[in-house]
């Protein structure tokens, strides 16, 4: 071998890069590795929630109030809409079955009200309290619905004023409300309204005001609207959870976010066993993706644990 021929070797002996050493278990590399697919997993998930809540549920709820606007106008065209608790082969309404349409002139609202108060009924729009009669029939009826996320259908409900109309067609027809009252928590409740075919609607929802408001409920508000022409009530549900009263929240939805978050973590430790072994950008291209829908569901779940009027 020619010394041209050796000094061009040990030249590139030299320049040649050197694989980096793989990470051992405990090593500190690997802790850090860690922590930052945490970081960046639980900033994705934290934002996405924000994102979903605030903005993206806005979107579902419009979609899930354009497929129970048809499915209530197929049931109103066919008499098989429900005037009660029970459906029309009298076995009891699934929760978030469409039971009426809420129009309020004032507010520009219109709005199909579902069966069921609890926050997962409420992500699809304003829900009937099931121990009260439907909206537009005899006696007390109430709707709640959020004031701030998921589209938020009932923000406004402290622009109504006494005199404001409020419309209601179920399946035995329209009821024509008049506001009362617009009251908070400890104002004193309107005087009923007498007769045979009075009835009152009572709308509810959730207050607050300052930093990041649409995420801290403070109070309900309620809007008190009475008829003297009432249809006849039907059904009524003996007793609800409590999952589905005022401000309420639904713990049943703890043991699927446990499950999910295991999810997340799961999907963290997989992320810093990959990071290893392949690019980095490679690994989030993946991954990210997975992140996105773990985080849409455990926004779901999480919606169920915070106060249903939110």
């Amino acid at each position: 071998m020619t010394s041209g021929t050796m000094e061009r070797e040990e030249t590139r002996r030299r320049t040649r890069p050197t694989r980096p050493a793989r990470e051992k278990p405990g090593d500190t590399s690997e802790t850090v590795s860690i922590l930052s697919s945490a970081g960046v997993v639980i900033a994705l998930v934290c934002g996405w929630m924000l994102v979903q809540m605030l903005v993206l549920g806005g979107l579902s709820e419009e979609r899930s109030q354009h497929l129970l606007y048809s499915q209530y106008r197929s049931e109103l065209a066919e008499a098989t809409a429900p005037t009660g608790e029970l459906d029309y082969d009298g076995n009891p309404i699934q929760p978030g079955s469409p039971v009426a349409l809420l129009t309020i002139p004032a507010l520009s609202l219109e709005q199909v009200v579902v069966d069921g108060t609890a926050s997962g009924d409420l992500t699809a729009g304003p829900g009937h309290l099931r121990d009260t009669p439907l909206p537009g029939e005899v006696g007390d009826s109430a709707v709640l619905g959020r004031g701030s996320t998921y589209g938020a259908p009932f923000r406004d409900l402290d622009r109504l004023h006494p005199g404001d109309t409020i419309s209601v067609l179920n399946a035995q027809g329209r009821t024509t409300y008049t506001v009362v009252d617009v009251r908070r928590a400890g104002d004193p409740i309107p005087a009923q309204p007498t007769g045979a075919t009075a009835g009152r609607l009572v709308l509810a929802s959730a207050q607050s005001s300052g930093f990041l408001s649409a995420l801290r409920p403070q109070s309900a508000i309620y809007v008190d609207a009475d008829t003297k022409n009432a249809l006849p009530d039907g059904a009524v549900a003996a007793a609800v959870p409590t999952s589905e009263g005022i401000m309420a929240r639904d713990s049943g939805a703890l043991p699927m976010l446990v499950l999910l978050l295991a999810g997340l973590a799961a999907l963290v430790l997989a992320v810093s066993i990959a990071r290893r072994r392949f690019p980095a950008a490679l690994v989030w291209l993946v991954a990210t993706p997975v992140a996105v829908a773990l985080a849409w569901s455990v926004t779901d779940q999480v919606m169920r644990l915070l106060p249903n009027l939110m």
